[in-house]
């Protein structure tokens, strides 16, 4: 009879943590074995206790609260522009031929190429901040909605014709709908992307409270623990989001029924 390997062995909720877990004990032995520099890899006890300084002094929630602040402003500015802007260029193919070529054009510009621009037309606090997060959730929204709407079955739009469906009511009952899966991906794309834009956006624009601000803090000040303690946080809060995203896509699909 043959033994279980040791990954099949472990529950499959589990088995995600299996990398991370074996990643954290070759950091301490090598720390432990003073295999590196300890200036540039701390060890993991030094990082927790980093952590657990900032968490009792309240500075973590500080700047955890405002990098999230400005990343959810972005994003429902973005998204929201995403969705106005997919749904024209999808349901109304004159608007999409006039705007159409100049958006695709638009799309190719690396985002970070923009921080010139902004921070010249919107200074470098947090207005241009939210602007740089509005144009990373903007594009991804924009890009599945259409590409959603513009895929729906010719089939459906044949019977809601049949049906005699009002523009209106074709557009509400049967586009959207079908649609809703790849709008919804572009929304979950726009909330990783803005989290993302957010410490980039942070840490290249004018430092201020952030998430951002302690990998700088760090960074300056030669503490390697306070920027792997701040690497480990934009990693727990992004893993938080998606799946929070990927909780709520769920539970809309078996809503919808699908």
């Amino acid at each position: 009879m043959s033994t279980p390997n040791t990954l099949s062995s472990v529950p499959a909720r589990w088995r995600g943590l299996v990398l991370p877990v074996a990643a954290v004990l070759l950091w301490a032995l090598a720390s432990h074995l003073r295999l590196v520099n300890s200036a540039l890899l701390v060890s993991p006890l030094q990082v927790l206790g980093t952590g657990l300084e900032l968490i009792t002094s309240g500075q973590l929630w500080l700047n955890l609260r405002a990098s999230l602040l400005r990343e959810l402003t972005g994003f429902v500015i973005g998204s929201t522009g995403g969705l106005v802007l997919g749904g024209l260029l999808g349901l109304w193919p004159r608007f999409g031929r006039l705007v159409g070529p100049s958006f695709n054009t638009f799309k190719q510009i690396s985002l970070f190429a923009w921080i010139p621009l902004i921070s010249v037309w919107f200074g470098l606090g947090d207005v241009a901040k939210v602007v740089f997060l509005s144009l990373a959730a903007l594009v991804p929204v924009v890009v599945n909605t259409v590409d959603g709407i513009r895929s729906t079955p010719a089939s459906l739009l044949e019977v809601a014709r049949v049906y005699g469906y009002t523009r209106w009511q074709t557009t509400w009952h049967v586009v959207l709908p079908s649609a809703a899966p790849s709008i919804f991906t572009g929304i979950y794309l726009a909330l990783v992307y803005s989290w993302l834009a957010t410490i980039g956006a942070e840490y290249l624009l004018v430092a201020g409270r952030g998430v951002g601000n302690l990998l700088i803090e760090g960074s300056e000040h030669f503490r390697m623990d306070l920027v792997l303690f701040g690497m480990v946080t934009i990693g727990f809060v992004g893993w938080l989001m998606n799946a929070s995203a990927r909780a709520l896509e769920r539970a809309l699909a078996r809503r919808l029924g699908r």
